[in-house]
């Protein structure tokens, strides 16, 4: 009898696009993995400026197929890498100056591959998954940012 899919069986461990504050703890014992020889984590916050102004607050939107899209970028960092595991989330809602907006992680046999995958996981995420962010600088001006 065949064997049903089990979760550890699948290298992307954990994808999410979430209106809870984001845990690291989670994220990064999403990828443990007793063969990986490097783990590299990207935690992503909210700055307080941008493009030279004062940013007071920020909300992000994601289109309903956002999570798909995020499935699509990480299957393509599983093909070009030597990924073991693979975890990605992402904020949306209102979030304040300080917040975790984006968390990433990748393990790998070995640290060069797990830096380069994560930063492609993220690089990624942020230009091809339909997540937009709504800034509020002082002064009260609004931009958009990644809306296309």
């Amino acid at each position: 009898m065949p064997h049903a899919p089990d979760i550890a069986d699948d290298p992307v461990r954990l994808l999410a696009v979430r209106d809870t504050p984001l845990s690291l703890d989670e994220v990064y014992a999403a990828v443990g993995d007793p063969a990986a020889g490097g783990t590299a984590v990207f935690v992503g916050t909210v700055r307080d400026h941008d493009g030279g102004k004062a940013v007071t607050s920020l909300e992000y939107s994601a289109h309903p197929g956002a999570l798909g899209e995020l499935r699509r970028v990480a299957e393509k960092v599983l093909a070009d890498f030597p990924v073991l595991a693979l975890a990605a989330v992402h904020r949306t809602g209102s979030l304040a100056i300080g917040d975790v907006a984006v968390i990433a992680a990748v393990s790998s046999p070995h640290r060069a591959e797990a830096f380069a995958a994560c930063e492609r996981l993220v690089e990624d995420l942020k230009h091809q998954v339909p997540i937009w962010k709504h800034q509020t600088f002082a002064g009260g001006a609004r931009e958009w940012v990644g809306a296309c």
